[in-house]
């Protein structure tokens, strides 16, 4: 999907970060490495944990989105394709005598997504628009469906007790080992997508994004990139559906039906689809909303009605989502105040009193 507006799609990769953003990512930091301490478990489990690797799943999208033009609704079953090639390789509940490594199960589970990816990719990158985003839900469907028909993989039941390397422990028992690993993970993931943005594939990118038929018209090839760019977002995407997975010890086709693709595209909106930083910053907002309030008196069932208000109230207010506000925010802290100027002294006309 092309957006229009070029000029907020320009800040991801145009601007450089300021003292002030260096700060604030150095305070986040410490207090993301300080929260086991200072936080209770199922805080840091049920919901820092799970914001984390979901918001990584996020990020993929906004790389998508905000320095191709392209919006996705395929990352969900990207992560699913990576949960579940792990799950099977390492010996799901100890069908198989020859269980892979968890290691290298890691490493072809996310070969496999990113290969899948970029398949999926090349299918979709000839569209732009509407026809871009229905591609990808149909992809997004497909992988969906074939888990849970597919007995001897999957199956609607799922996958469950899935062993995970001895450096995440259970997070049942104790949840730091594997939160660290997400908030290193995620600091790298970051960094990356960063780097990649400031290459000349990703300016190239973000050139395409902006005119496709003026690049295409220089020599470059426009399915090329998107393709290469799907891959790449694919194979972020992939790192959360592992994490997912550790994070769950199961898999099943329904964490990666259209609900969940809904979920992932609020946060990324929510948060800010032109920041990357929004990822977290919805993912955050979504998890802490989804754990305090869907079980209360007051909002029940009505979990979706009231994040899907919020949806609004944030878009309405600013179309960059909370990153935008915090953008605003900033600006207006940064600009100088012009001093007031007196009004000039009427002139006096000669020979007057």
């Amino acid at each position: 999907m092309t957006l229009d507006t070029h000029q907020d799609l320009e800040i991801p990769s145009a601007r450089r970060a300021s003292p002030v953003d260096w700060v604030v990512g150095a305070v986040v930091i410490v207090v993301l490495l300080l929260m086991p301490f200072i936080a209770t478990e199922y805080f840091v489990s049920a919901i820092l944990t799970q914001a984390l690797w979901i918001g990584i799943a996020a990020a993929s999208l906004i790389y998508l989105a905000g320095y191709g033009g392209m919006v996705s609704l395929c990352q969900v079953a990207i992560y699913g394709i990576a949960g579940f090639t792990y799950g099977n390789l390492v010996q799901a509940d100890g069908g198989v005598d020859a269980a892979w490594n968890p290691w290298v199960a890691l490493v072809a589970a996310l070969l496999i997504a990113t290969l899948v990816g970029a398949v999926f990719g090349l299918v979709s990158s000839r569209s732009e628009g509407i026809y871009f985003l229905m591609i990808t839900l149909a992809l997004g469907v497909i992988v969906y469906l074939f888990w849970g028909k597919v007995t001897d993989l999957s199956g609607f039941g799922g996958l469950n007790d899935i062993d995970s390397p001895s450096v995440v422990d259970n997070p049942t028992t104790e949840p730091n080992g594997l939160y660290y690993v997400v908030v290193v993970c995620c600091v790298l993931v970051f960094l990356l997508i960063r780097y990649i943005a400031r290459t000349p594939f990703g300016l190239t990118l973000q050139g395409i994004r902006d005119d496709p038929t003026r690049m295409r018209a220089l020599g470059y090839n426009v399915v090329l990139h998107r393709t290469l760019a799907f891959a790449f977002a694919s194979f972020i995407a992939a790192i959360a559906g592992i994490l997912n997975v550790w994070w769950n010890t199961r898999i099943d086709p329904n964490s990666i039906n259209l609900g969940q693709t809904i979920d992932v595209l609020v946060i990324a909106v929510i948060g800010g689809l032109l920041r990357l930083e929004g990822a977290w910053i919805g993912a955050i907002v979504f998890v802490v909303l989804d754990n305090y309030t869907r079980g209360t008196d007051l909002i029940g069932e009505r979990f979706n009605t009231v994040i899907g208000v919020i949806f609004l109230v944030i878009v309405l207010v600013s179309p960059g989502g909370i990153m935008g506000i915090y953008a605003m925010v900033k600006d207006r802290l940064r600009r100088p105040r012009t001093p007031a100027v007196p009004p000039p002294t009427p002139a006096t006309e000669p020979g007057g009193t």
